[in-house]
């Protein structure tokens, strides 16, 4: 019998794009020949895994996982939306959330009882869906003193949609004590995005990225140099209350900061209530679409049968 050695999948296995344990199959069934092991993986549709890996995949889904007091929030991307809504998709994404509860790093980690790791089962999946599939973000949250909220936007499935949120809460409260408020918390910030708890909190980079824009604008619209300062000093302030959670309005009643939600809480229910952490993940942010419209999405999808 041929030895098959780890140099021999490797090789394989950069050749063809397929997964480690489809590499070394191929190898047995084909006796240690390289060419005869691509036209295996061919033949099995393995190998299509490596050209659709090069397409862009800004669809998708968002979803998130909590578990007592740890939570995890993923987007993984397909090309469509339609790869997005099917049911092996959705359930990839799921069997990704239950290994990564306590590890962000899982491409090398076991997918569950199948033999393959993480990146090896996305890259089966790719073949067997047809579209590239990318595991893009994978954020954790926990808490020790505390309670953990999700809340999911434009879902179509349990905990998978759009836009995903975690919120974690320090409180000696209950559950039932606090839900509502956890759940409304958690829609205010997938529909308001802000980008730090507090206005101490928000990064330096960011506050002179926005102090360099303000003085560039005010003197493109000839303002006197002695007035900029101030002008500038304004203009920050505005920027941080609008983009720290704890001094935005609360979007349900539009009057109400949601420090002062916090507060009239703790005072209803004598107990503090603080909000330690958030994440909020939002589907393709950052990544550059393609422009197609929906006649040629469909056209795309039929094509490919």
């Amino acid at each position: 019998m041929t030895q098959i050695t780890a140099s021999l999948v490797k090789e394989l296995r950069e050749k063809s794009g397929a997964g480690m344990m489809d590499c070394k199959s191929a190898l047995i069934e084909n006796k240690g020949d390289i060419d005869q092991s691509i036209d295996w993986l061919r033949t099995k549709g393995i190998t299509k895994a490596a050209k659709k890996s090069e397409r862009v995949a800004s669809e998708g889904l968002v979803g998130s996982f909590v578990n007592n007091n740890k939570a995890t929030i993923i987007e993984l991307n397909s090309e469509t939306d339609f790869v997005a809504r099917n049911e092996e998709f959705q359930s990839l994404l799921k069997g990704l959330l239950e290994i990564s509860i306590n590890e962000e790093n899982i491409l090398k980690l076991p997918y569950h009882d199948t033999g393959r790791t993480v990146e090896e089962e996305i890259n089966e999946k790719i073949a067997t869906i047809g579209e590239n599939i990318r595991l893009r973000r994978i954020q954790n949250i926990s808490t020790k003193d505390g309670l953990i909220f999700s809340y999911t936007h434009n879902s179509v499935a349990d905990s998978l949609g759009k836009i995903g949120v975690l919120l974690a809460i320090e409180t000696s409260l209950n559950m039932d004590n606090v839900s509502e408020l956890g759940k409304n918390i958690c829609m205010h910030i997938a529909a308001s995005n802000p980008i730090a708890i507090s206005s101490d909190e928000i990064s330096e980079e960011v506050i002179e990225k926005e102090k360099q824009i303000a003085i560039d604008q005010a003197r493109e619209a000839k303002k006197p140099e002695n007035i900029i300062e101030k002008m500038v000093e304004g203009r920050i302030r505005k920027f941080t209350e609008e983009n720290a959670l704890l001094s935005q309005v609360f979007v349900i009643d539009n009057e109400t900061k949601i420090s002062q939600l916090l507060e009239n809480k703790s005072k209803e229910l004598n107990s503090p209530i603080k909000v330690t952490k958030f994440i909020r993940m939002e589907l393709g942010e950052g990544i550059e679409k393609k422009d197609e419209d929906f006649a040629s999405e469909v056209a795309a999808v039929v094509n490919k049968k």
